[in-house]
């Protein structure tokens, strides 16, 4: 079988960031997904399942009553390997267009405070692998360590 573009980015140069993986024509609009890496591939500790669970629940909501991306985003999920997520956006879009949402979007979390959003048994398939310490912990890592400072080794993919 072909190899999938996501598995032919250098995970070895990767750092943490945000990244174009891939745009797609469908129907009449692009729509455009971000790597949003949380985690250097290999080098360091992936997010605790629990962790990035607890991220997810706060991200989606979060970006789904966003006022002004709402009707923007479509997929906001944790990738398989736990290093990060995947944010899918409307819109011929760059990394540096959602940074700023990103950071509103880690500040949400980070700060969270209260019940988790859709962590009852009739609400999720798994409610009870939630960790709120630990989210905000890695969100506030994220946020202060890589988008508040990122550069283009953060926003372009190595090459």
């Amino acid at each position: 079988m072909k190899k999938i573009p996501s598995f032919t980015v250098d995970h070895i140069h990767l750092l943490r960031g945000i990244y174009v993986s891939r745009q797609d024509q469908v129907g009449n609009e692009i729509v455009t997904t971000f790597d949003v890496r949380m985690k250097e591939p290999n080098r360091e500790p992936a997010l605790s399942p629990s962790a990035i669970h607890t991220m997810e629940h706060l991200a989606a909501t979060f970006l789904r009553n966003h006022p002004v991306w709402a009707d923007k985003i479509v997929y906001w999920g944790p990738m398989g390997c736990l290093t990060g997520n995947y944010l899918i956006v409307k819109g011929d879009l760059t990394s540096r267009d959602v940074l700023p949402l990103m950071i509103e979007t880690f500040e949400f979390i980070a700060n969270y405070e209260g019940e988790i959003p859709g962590a009852t048994e009739h609400d999720c398939g798994n409610y009870l692998l939630m960790n709120l310490p630990m989210a905000r912990w890695e969100a506030n890592k994220y946020l202060n360590e890589v988008l508040k400072v990122a550069t283009e080794a953060n926003l372009v993919y190595p090459a």
